[in-house]
């Protein structure tokens, strides 16, 4: 009966009040996400000895942690999207299979990984760095966050299911158990403090991967206890050629997106590296800083896609509409505070991490300069959201090579040839992306108008 409920109230309740209901818990669950990466940065860069090395070796493992999240946010992404428009539909069957099958992509996701992990850390760090202190730091962390990456591919998917039947209160929970043990661990095992032996990057990488392993088994505990609109039946977990294709017509785009960040980070090193080993360093640590805003919009597109998904099912086109209006509100809201607060605590921030001289200069003219671009990202990322939710996949992903790649390479290259023959221009580089996510954003409302009036010409007000 209280799953009925649970159910019921995703058609019922007001929109505006629906989206934040399960918004704020999302939110909260994203930046506790982001929490992962800067709380190693920060221990890590007050290291006694190669504090900024090791900064340094974390924001070249960086660009492939991304990578793995993106292939499991990803593949939960689809999964949400279509349990979610299955329950609207009234096909809980089909929402089980997709259930199922999400599962079992996550151990395929695993072994992937792993496999990496043994075999390709060492290549793909060396190939960015040729300092080996920074190599061997980078790889001694990347390798060990591989190597146990089951906790972190099987969570997204549990994640995604407890937010696709509204229970996204229980998926913030397990986030927030796995990024306290993570905050807990780091000191312990960075400094080898209660008895531990000080294992420096390493003890972060160990940190990182018990706390994945800890939010994924409260987020199956959550499932499997109160997740009760899908089924658990052995049968369900039968690899469906049909519906992993459903999964990832929804999902690849998404995991496309997210994998593009890794695109541009890894490029952006590349580039940035030709300038100076401090503008490496100075946009890692910024990138992991804004983080915590990007990912708060996340949050709210996170909301946006189930509620817009199970509207889609039940044709109503009202609630479509108030899904585009709220989500573009409330992402609005927030980008906007985050702008302020990074304009105003560029300095704090930068101190956190024990900077000095040029990179913290560096990274300070980047939060200001880089901020700026907030709410132009707030739209777009409000914007994929709807699109994934209306089966729009193909959409969202162009969405993400605008803002991640065709829009930022070219400027980004231009500059820094800039910045070489005079550092004082080093500043130009960090407009790249206010330009990208304005040209994105006029992409993304051609798109929208295209989109909208296609998928729910025939549906009832």
């Amino acid at each position: 009966m209280e799953e009925t409920k649970q159910i019921n109230k995703m058609g019922t309740v007001p929109v505006k009040k629906l989206m934040l209901s399960m918004g704020i818990p999302m939110i909260i669950s994203m930046v506790l996400q982001a929490v992962y990466n800067i709380v190693d940065s920060a221990f890590v860069s007050n290291m006694t000895n190669g504090g900024e090395d090791a900064l340094n070796a974390l924001t070249l493992a960086f660009p492939l942690q991304i990578l793995m999240v993106a292939v499991g946010i990803g593949t939960g992404v689809g999964a949400n999207v279509l349990v979610a428009k299955s329950l609207g539909q009234g096909d809980s069957r089909q929402a089980n299979k997709a259930a199922g099958n999400a599962a079992f992509l996550a151990f395929v996701i695993y072994i992937v990984f792993l496999l990496f992990g043994i075999f390709g850390a060492e290549i793909y760090i060396s190939s960015q760095t040729k300092n080996p202190v920074i190599a061997e730091m980078g790889i001694d962390y990347l390798r060990i966050c591989c190597i146990f990456s089951f906790g972190m591919s099987f969570f997204a998917v549990y994640e995604k299911l407890l937010q696709a039947t509204g229970h996204s209160v229980c998926s913030t929970i397990a986030q927030i158990s796995g990024a306290v043990t993570n905050i807990i661990l780091d000191p312990i095992m960075i400094y080898g403090l209660l008895g531990c032996p000080e294992m420096g990057v390493k003890g972060a990488a160990y940190a990182t991967v018990i706390g994945q392993i800890v939010s994924f088994a409260v987020a199956l505990a959550f499932h499997l206890k109160i997740n009760k609109a899908i089924s658990n039946e052995l049968c369900y977990f039968k690899p469906s050629g049909r519906i992993i294709k459903m999964i990832y017509a929804i999902g690849l785009p998404a995991i496309i997106s997210q994998a593009l960040i890794s695109v541009m980070t890894y490029g952006l090193n590349l580039i940035l590296g030709g300038i100076s080993e401090a503008m490496v360093t100075a946009y890692g640590l910024y990138y992991k800083i804004q983080q915590f805003l990007l990912f708060a919009a996340f949050g709210i597109r996170d909301a946006i896609m189930p509620i817009t998904a199970f509207s889609f099912g039940m044709r109503n086109k009202k609630r479509i509409k108030d899904c585009v209006k709220y989500g573009q509100i409330y992402t609005f809201i927030i980008m906007l505070a985050g702008l302020i607060v990074l304009e105003l605590f560029a300095v704090p921030f930068s101190e956190i991490f024990g900077l000095a001289g040029e990179t913290q200069s560096l990274c300070i003219s980047a939060m200001h300069i880089i901020s700026i671009c907030f709410v132009f990202a707030g739209v777009n990322i409000a914007f994929q959201g709807v699109f994934q939710a209306l089966d729009g996949g193909m959409e969202s992903l162009v969405v993400s090579v605008c803002r991640q790649l065709l829009f930022v390479f070219p400027f980004a290259i231009l500059f820094a040839e800039m910045a070489k023959s005079n550092t004082d221009n080093s500043w130009m580089v960090w407009t790249v992306f206010p330009i990208a996510e304005v040209l994105t954003m006029i992409v993304a409302l051609v798109l929208f108008r295209r989109i909208y009036k296609k998928k729910t010409t025939a549906f009832a007000e």
